[in-house]
């Protein structure tokens, strides 16, 4: 594998406080000796333990950007034990063009793991962080929410994993972030996720999804706020105890809890994010625009369960995650 064409703007070692950017040659219509700069900031006060902080995986998830580039600019090297990197738009190109995906090549970061030094873009960003950024980190938080086409309860997530003590750890980690849902969460398709090549190395790796719709309110950010403090505090790379309240225990691991749209057209939602709703019953129909005095589509819980997310768009395709019963 040839050396990463990224190259990191700051040193990522020494002590201190330095903010620049990993610096990706892009050659392009507009610059023919440019590059993408992705915004990175390193804060090193002494000996301990690394976490690396993402937003932006999708570049349509605000939560992420909004809480890390506000730690980037308040974190002072006296208040940290080890060094927190963060990443505050990890694929940058998608986050300018408010995009869950790069506009350069479609890539989607989060299906790019382990990524290549010599492929695309986000191919090349992805193995950045596979060969670089990952084996400095001890513990990995990614941020993330529902972009423009799902909206969510605000959930902190780790993953079922072979190595239990690892998943000890990580569930740790997910319930010091106190996010007022704590989901074990098992992916559709996980191939290719950052989540994975984390986790296949070892480390301690939570995520979340806090809200959606293509925007981020001030109880979202707020969230994301507490609990990136809160993970810095677990990891013991701040001082203090992580500040925990109520959350709500969620598994995704049964059968019935994902529910694909087979149908498009008008979505009605007969349950809101957050309500609880029995087997059986009706959570959505998906109305035929094309011609009216049609019957709709009934989606129907096949689990007992919370509304734990759904798709936002008011029309919907089939294929489309239309919701998620979290049990």
């Amino acid at each position: 594998m040839p050396a990463s064409p990224i190259v990191s703007t700051i040193d990522l070692e020494s002590p201190g406080i330095r903010h620049g950017h990993l610096k990706l040659p892009h050659s392009h219509d507009g610059s023919a000796w440019g590059a993408i700069m992705i915004p990175v900031s390193v804060i090193v006060g002494g000996t301990g333990q690394t976490a690396l902080l993402s937003g932006a995986n999708h570049g349509d998830e605000y939560e992420g950007p909004v809480a890390l580039l506000d730690l980037a600019r308040t974190l002072k090297p006296a208040h940290v034990t080890g060094r927190v990197i963060i990443v505050p738009m990890m694929n940058f190109p998608a986050f300018m063009a408010a995009t869950r995906t790069s506009p350069i090549d479609k890539g989607n970061m989060n299906r790019a793991f382990p990524g290549r030094a010599d492929g695309t873009p986000t191919e090349k960003i992805a193995d950045y962080f596979q060969r670089t950024l990952l084996p400095m980190a001890n513990i990995v938080l990614d941020i993330h929410a529902g972009g423009k086409t799902l909206d969510f309860v605000p959930f902190a997530a780790a993953h079922v994993l072979d190595d239990k003590n690892q998943q000890a750890k990580c569930v740790a980690a997910m319930q010091a972030f106190n996010a007022p849902y704590s989901m074990m969460l098992t992916e559709i398709d996980s191939v290719g996720m950052y989540d994975s090549a984390a986790e296949d190395m070892g480390k301690v790796f939570l995520s979340t999804e806090l809200g959606g719709g293509g925007s981020a309110t001030a109880s979202s950010t707020a969230i994301a706020k507490r609990g990136v403090a809160n993970v810095l505090k677990h990891a013991g790379i701040l001082k203090g105890k992580p500040e925990i309240g109520p959350t709500i225990a969620l598994d995704t691991s049964s059968e019935g809890c994902f529910i694909t749209s087979i149908s498009e057209g008008l979505l009605e939602m007969r349950v809101d994010l957050g309500e609880t709703i029995e087997k059986g019953a009706t959570i959505a129909l998906v109305h035929d625009v094309k011609r009216s005095g049609g019957e709709p589509v009934l989606y129907k819980a096949g689990i007992s369960g919370l509304l734990a997310g759904r798709h936002f768009p008011g029309l919907i395709g089939m294929g489309d995650c239309l919701a998620v019963i979290g049990v």
